[in-house]
């Protein structure tokens, strides 16, 4: 059930996703298999590349307003995990009082700081509520245009969900980016088993050696029946076969989080995440 009132337990991302015996927490990534090395995989041919243009948009969120509650029904985000699982260093907070949440400049400002308590609150942003009510897509091109917070500690992210969760989770990672980590991100595609298996692919994207994380960039994924291919500033990085698991619609997610150790001791505070806006295209 749902996080009626007080702070929800933290926890890491996977035992947030797939429930059970308590994991080290640690950053997922840390933990998993690299991609295919196949040059196929990895340098893009002319189906890789990108052309927006010829996509129609079917979800258009440019923070002009937030419209977001904690658990729904009826807004277009809820401000946790649907499945009631929030994870890392920072509670998850709800809009009020207390939000982490402020449009500013017409973008979204989520801010990472200590509460009147000294604990971490930080926020997120989900597409559908626990009843499954909200944006998902099955297929497609997924893309949000964001400044990254630097320094240790921050988590920030924008990934995918499969909405059916019966028998495994669904999940991809456009990017997970570590600030103790600042010359790039991780993208990560998983399954989650609910018998145990995992299967994941995990790509090191070192593309802040001459950009950099706090000026705004895109980052994108397109998902088709047969691929699932990643993309910084629109530019081809690397693709991996799709999982059957993630021919369904998937939902979005997007957060700031901090690494549940140490390192948040030195995060500054506040820090902060800016997002100009979250777009998903249709392939036809």
């Amino acid at each position: 059930m749902p996080f009626a009132t007080g702070k929800p337990p933290r926890l890491t991302r996977r035992r947030a996703l797939v429930g059970g015996a308590a994991v080290l927490s640690v950053p997922l990534v840390t933990a998993i298999a690299p991609a295919s090395s196949r040059a196929e995989d990895q340098f893009p041919t002319p189906a890789d590349m990108l052309n927006v243009g010829a996509m129609q948009v079917s979800f258009d969120e440019d923070f002009s307003t937030l419209d977001v509650s904690a658990w729904g029904p009826g807004t277009r985000w809820i401000a946790h995990t649907p499945w009631a699982g929030d994870f890392g260093g920072a509670r998850f907070a709800n809009p009020g009082e207390r939000s982490p949440f402020r449009i500013v400049d017409g973008k979204l400002r989520i801010e990472a700081k200590r509460d009147p308590e000294g604990d971490w609150q930080s926020g997120l942003l989900a597409s559908v509520d626990p009843d499954g009510n909200g944006f998902s897509q099955q297929y497609g091109y997924f893309e949000m245009r964001a400044q990254l917070p630097e320094g240790p500690g921050v988590w920030p992210a924008f990934w995918l969900i499969g909405k059916d969760r019966s028998k495994a989770t669904a999940e991809i990672d456009i990017f997970e980016f570590y600030g103790d980590k600042p010359d790039g991100y991780s993208s990560v595609v998983h399954v989650w088993h609910r018998d145990g298996r995992h299967y994941s692919r995990f790509h090191r994207n070192a593309v802040f050696v001459e950009a950099m994380p706090r000026a705004f960039h895109t980052y994108g994924v397109k998902v088709d029946p047969d691929w699932i291919r990643f993309y910084f500033d629109r530019e081809f990085l690397w693709k991996t076969e799709t999982q059957p698991e993630h021919r369904q619609p998937l939902y979005i997610l997007l957060n700031l989080a901090l690494v549940d150790g140490p390192t948040k001791n030195a995060t500054p505070d506040p820090s902060h995440m800016i997002v100009d806006y979250v777009r998903a295209y249709r392939l036809d």
